[in-house]
């Protein structure tokens, strides 16, 4: 059964020199980085999320797709907006928006799926090899 939510978060940040294109390694322009946006999306979308799982719970991103649509400079204030539009059992979808002083410069979607904090790690290090 699915649970219809309209609760939202929004995480603030100011652009910083490591956090440039350039300096990571995604382009060679120093303007926000694109993994930089989606990094910042997503941690707005994980903080709202954990509001809705039990004690030992947390939430791992799955799937997101986003836009950047213009850039942010250095210095430039940055708003990172995750609105839960559903949670489906331990499934968790949002609609995101980033936005600068300027105006609007990501739009996406996301999905986080609710997982036991303490033996996820476990279950990334049974994949190395042997």
């Amino acid at each position: 059964m699915s649970e219809k939510k309209q609760d939202r978060f929004v995480k603030e940040a100011l652009v910083t020199e490591d956090m440039l294109a350039s300096a990571v390694g995604s382009g060679s322009v120093p303007v926000l980085a694109t993994p930089m946006v989606a990094a910042l999306l997503e941690g707005a979308a994980a903080q709202l999320a954990q509001q809705y799982v039990e004690e030992g719970f947390t939430t791992v991103g799955t799937k997101i797709a986003i836009t950047h649509e213009a850039p942010s400079a250095v210095g430039a204030r940055v708003w990172a907006e995750a609105v839960l539009e559903e949670q489906e059992g331990r499934l968790f979808r949002f609609t995101l928006q980033a936005r600068d002083d300027a105006g609007v410069i990501s739009t996406g979607t996301h999905e986080r799926v609710a997982v036991r904090a303490a033996s996820f790690p476990e279950k990334a290090k049974a994949r190395l090899p042997r």
